[in-house]
């Protein structure tokens, strides 16, 4: 081992060099990149450090000198990938830096000493989310996120890609300090000055990733506290590190007893037991060597017949910290097999290791940057970078990225990376404001710009592509303004500037225009308030009630006389109220504004309903299995057409002091009240049914026995009887159908266009379509699903599950939710009932619900074809997670979990559990006919499957979607009868889709490639090569 400290790598200041605090090297080891008070963040060659001895090495030292920063910078690092470079600083500002192949445009800033800057690296974007310093930050190992941690105690998660901020965590209570990256890519672990060590699981977020789409991921796995309970809260880093085989963590500023040492934490069960102790001061910063190694160099009797070494690897720590001693660790000993004290003046505030393992960057808050060179074999024998991956392929590390396989390939990558990167540009290009049109660069092949039209061969030499269409025709005196040149007084033209505000919004202005509506039809989103448009087509209404009278007077209305009050002792009180700011309580009265306490009570037309009695129980509940709830006998039932909710009995319109006017229709059905007209208790009035509307009865039924239950929609009204009987009518009153008797009480009844549900207090569930009048199969139990065999099974009797919500949807599919978690849907073609939703994927899978918003009202009580399933499967799953959340289970089952992901033979479960989700999700969809969720779940799956490399599964995804495409002549007959689509989508435009989602992953080309040429994908990529060429 050697120290190499030129006297030029250093940070300079006027009177002394200044504090440097943080130093990283870039992933190709040519870059040495370093941060100081200075306010710069200096780019150096590696190279030329390591050949400092050399006084005439020709390279240049110093690479760039960047300030963009406005304080102290505390933190550099590279992305793993090599192409963003970011800095945090007391500024509060997180800078992300990019390589710009281009010569930089200056030479050196006017009036300093900097040498010119021999590489042009310039910001990219500045992200600013902290409201304090930012004093670490780190990059995932496949660059798809960036987080920063600061003195605000948050911790901020950044895309990697379009660099939006994801989430925000503020799980610590004090000071955050240090961040480190698990190498398998599944957590991150952020070190703070309340003394603890906070664990967050994670799964890499695409590029078009939103803060939406990211809710339930960045989720706090667990919190180590006990290595760090007495830890001094003087250190300006707590800067942790993992180690390359993602098993340990080195944390920094932990105590042993009274004695400063490093916390190794083990992965899974995330204990501290392993202590380094020897440190005099406590240690603020650890760093592992990317590298693993082993003891003995490789020999034929130690390697195996691959070449792989047989030997055990180890991983080798630094550690440093404010006793300005850098210590070196190896698993192999229980000592530090290297010490160097007084290394430098000051405390030891970063370490950063070259790609290779055996070259240590250090820096110092005295100002000093040193390299230590360690010779080979010093450290150990570094092994392969296969023995890193096989460490963390355990973990559930991803693979490496494969060798193309060639030009289609490469095309195939090309398209499927296309879709991706247009979505991320154009919520990029919305947000800085150019409204997200993204535009293809023009090729223009060697011409000055421009671009000559491809004929192909067409006589007229017209594209057949279609046009887009034109906007706005520009405004002449906008293009006069724009292109006018003045004369100053010495002579130079100059073209005159003009407001941003007018040239921005050409034609646009923010008074009213006038036009007629018909004209501007085609402009989306568009308001047609007066405010913005005057309408010609129809009388301006612009004026508010009462014309243009109260526009200029007024309409503020005068009290009312009040019998009694002859001396208007009340009007002033309320006067006075007003005076002192406050607001008088008044209404609306014929002759003027009256108080509460004189206006008449207003009678409703609609009473609250009051329960009268329990209903009848039916003798077949004594003997049946399945026992449901009755409802009871209630005095009003009310249900609206549209399936609103009915108008509350005491809402008032401010605006009128009456009722708000509601143009719903209402279903009301009014069971008997009174006592008995005849005196005997069976001679009871009958069931009123009352349709009306604004107050305006429409129609009126009546019905013998009580009603226990309404519904309806815009095709029919149903009520469902005390005795079992259904009875159904058409919006206008005709009865559609004799009275449909049951076995027993209605306990749930609903409509869906024309599908009638009811289920009754047996368990039996009854469909019709009372448009065909017919049913889709015969009554079907609910005992299967409530599970009543398994509960009975027991020692003793338990409570089965309850029924959470019965729904259909417009394919007359039942679905039911229940309250132990669990969903199901009843499928008539196999005659049994199917679980769409369990606890299990929720607490074992990592895909969360991908539509968490809940989904829009359908128009008129039915469900488009187009999305048959109305977002039912997110709301079952939703209903799971709740169900089992209050239950408590979810807390022993994910325990369970968190157990079997680091147990031995257990490593592929989380994998494994979250693709048998996307299966059932895909399944769910196809068998409830939901249309667009079913393309939604394929797509995530057919992803899923890419990520994981599972090659078996997408062959035979593949040749299922193939269909016909490659069947024979003499098949054709055969093939004939089977379907062409699945959910409503052609399995061909299926496939195109899989392919091009799959034709990024270089280890699936040999599968992809040919689908790709018999798709015809690949082949229109070629011929618009071959076009370009030929120009």
């Amino acid at each position: 081992m050697h120290l190499v400290k030129p006297l030029w790598l250093t940070h300079p200041g006027e009177l002394k060099d200044f504090e440097v605090y943080s130093c990283h090297v870039s992933p190709d080891g040519s870059r040495l990149a370093t941060a100081a008070g200075d306010g710069h963040v200096r780019i150096w060659s590696t190279e030329a450090i390591l050949n400092s001895r050399d006084p005439e090495f020709p390279k240049p030292k110093q690479l760039a000198a960047i300030s963009h920063h406005t304080g102290t910078i505390h933190t550099v690092r590279f992305s793993s990938h090599g192409k963003y470079l970011a800095s945090g600083a007391d500024d509060k500002v997180v800078c992300v830096y990019a390589l710009d192949p281009n010569a930089p445009a200056h030479a050196s800033t006017f009036g300093s000493n900097e040498p010119p800057p021999v590489e042009n690296w310039r910001v990219v974007r500045r992200l600013i989310g902290h409201e304090n310093d930012v004093q670490d930050i780190g990059w995932s190992y496949d660059s798809s996120i960036l987080v920063s941690v600061g003195l605000d105690s948050k911790v901020v998660v950044w895309s990697g890609h379009t660099f939006e901020k994801l989430k925000t965590l503020s799980n610590h209570q004090s000071h955050v300090k240090g961040i480190t990256f698990d190498p398998a890519n599944k957590y991150f672990a952020t070190s703070s000055d309340d003394r603890t060590v906070k664990i967050y699981r994670f799964t890499s977020p695409p590029p078009n990733a939103t803060p939406q789409d990211q809710v339930n991921n960045f989720m706090l796995e667990t919190t180590i506290s006990s290595p760090f309970l007495t830890s001094p809260l003087t250190t300006y880093f707590r800067r942790c590190s993992w180690s390359p085989d993602g098993a340990h963590i080195a944390a920094a500023n932990a105590v042993n007893g009274p004695v400063s040492s490093v916390a190794i934490i083990s992965r899974g069960t995330w204990d501290g037991d392993i202590n380094l102790i020897g440190h005099e001061g406590p240690v603020e910063v650890c760093a592992f060597s990317p590298r693993m190694f082993h003891r003995d160099p490789p020999r034929p009797e130690n390697t195996d017949a691959n070449g792989q070494s047989l030997q055990h690897s180890v991983t080798v720590v630094a550690c440093a910290g404010q006793d300005k001693t850098l210590s070196i660790w190896n698993t192999s000993y229980a000592r530090p097999f290297a010490i160097t004290q007084e290394l430098a003046m000051k405390s030891i505030s970063d370490l950063a290791w070259a790609p290779n393992g055996e070259t240590l960057f250090v820096t110092s808050l005295d100002g000093s940057i040193m390299a230590m060179i360690f010779e080979p074999g010093e450290l150990g024998y570094p092994a392969s970078l296969v023995e890193n991956e096989k460490s963390l392929s355990k973990f559930g590390a991803g693979r490496r990225v494969g060798l193309v396989e060639g030009t289609d390939a490469l095309l195939l990558e090309e398209s499927s990376k296309a879709g991706e990167l247009k979505g991320v540009q154009g919520r990029m290009g919305a947000l800085m404001g150019d409204g997200g049109a993204v535009q293809p660069p023009t090729i223009t092949n060697g011409t000055n710009g421009t671009l000559p039209a491809l004929t192909n061969g067409s006589t007229n030499g017209t594209s057949q592509a279609p046009t887009p269409q034109a906007g706005p025709p520009p405004d002449q005196r906008v293009e006069k303004l724009k292109q006018r040149v003045t004369v100053t007084k010495d002579g130079k033209k100059r073209i005159a500037p003009m407001l941003v505000s007018s040239s921005s919004g050409v034609g646009e202005s923010s008074l009213p225009q006038t036009r007629l509506v018909s004209a501007t039809t085609t402009a989306a989103g568009r308001s047609d308030n007066p405010h913005s448009i005057l309408d010609l087509s129809k009388p301006y209404d612009g004026y508010p009630k009462g014309g243009l009278v109260s526009m200029l007077i007024g309409n503020k209305r005068k009290h009312a006389e009040i019998e009694g009050d002859d001396e208007r002792k009340v009007e002033r009180r309320l006067a006075s109220a007003a005076r002192g700011g406050g607001a008088a309580i008044v209404l609306n009265g014929e002759n003027g504004l009256i108080p509460p306490s004189v206006a008449a009570a207003k009678s409703t037309d609609i009473e609250a309903s009051k329960v009268l009695r329990p209903a009848i129980v039916s003798p077949s509940l004594s003997v049946s299995q399945v026992r449901l709830a009755i409802p009871k006998v209630r005095s009003v039932i009310v249900r609206t057409m549209d399936g609103s909710e009915p108008p509350s009995t005491t809402a008032v319109d401010p605006n009128t002091g009456g009722k708000p006017e509601n143009d719903a229709v209402l279903l009301e059905a009014r069971n008997a009240t009174g006592p008995s007209r005849t005196g005997r208790p069976q001679d009871h009035d009958p069931a009123r049914i009352n349709c009306t509307k604004r107050g305006q009865l429409l129609w009126q039924d009546f019905l013998p026995k009580a009603v226990l239950l309404v519904t309806g929609n815009v095709n029919c009204f149903a009520a469902a009887c005390e005795d079992g009987s259904i009875y159904a009518w058409t919006p206008a009153g005709r009865r559609l159908i004799n009275a449909l008797v049951m076995e027993a009480q209605p306990v749930i009844m609903d409509c869906r266009g024309w599908w009638l549900m009811c289920i009754s207090a047996v368990g039996m569930c009854y469909i019709w379509n009372l448009q065909t009048m017919s049913a889709p199969h015969p009554p079907i139990s609910l005992a299967p699903i409530l599970d009543i065999a398994a509960h009975s099974q027991g020692p003793y009797l338990t409570r089965s599950p309850g029924i959470i919500f019965a729904r259909m949807n417009s394919e007359g599919r039942i679905i039911v939710a229940m309250s132990n978690g669990d969903g199901y849907t009843y499928s008539p073609n196999m005659y049994a009932w199917q679980r769409i939703s369990e606890p299990w994927w929720s607490v074992g899978s990592n895909i969360k619900s991908s539509n968490n918003r809940q989904p829009a009202k359908e128009t008129n009580d039915h469900v488009s074809i187009e999305n048959i399933s109305a977002g039912i499967i997110p709301t079952l799953e939703r209903n799971t997670t709740n169900q089992f959340l209050l239950q408590g289970r979810a807390f022993y089952l994910q325990r369970l979990i968190k157990a079997l992901v680091s147990a031995e033979g257990y490593e592929t479960f989380e994998a494994s559990v979250s693709v048998a989700h996307l299966e059932n999700r895909v399944a769910a969809a196809q068998t409830l006919g939901a249309r667009e969720e079913f393309k939604i779940y394929l797509s995530m799956y057919v992803k899923r499957l890419g990520a994981e490399g599972l090659k078996g599964k997408i062959e035979e995804l593949l040749r299922s979607l193939m269909g016909d495409l490659l069947a024979e002549d003499s098949d054709a007959d055969t093939n004939a009868s089977k379907e062409d689509s699945i959910c409503g989508w052609k399995k061909e435009d299926l496939l195109r889709e899989v392919i091009l989602i799959l034709g990024k992953h270089r280890d699936l080309q040999r599968i992809t490639v040919p689908y790709a040429r018999l798709l015809g994908i690949v082949n229109e990529k070629q011929d618009d090569q071959v076009m370009i060429e030929d120009m």
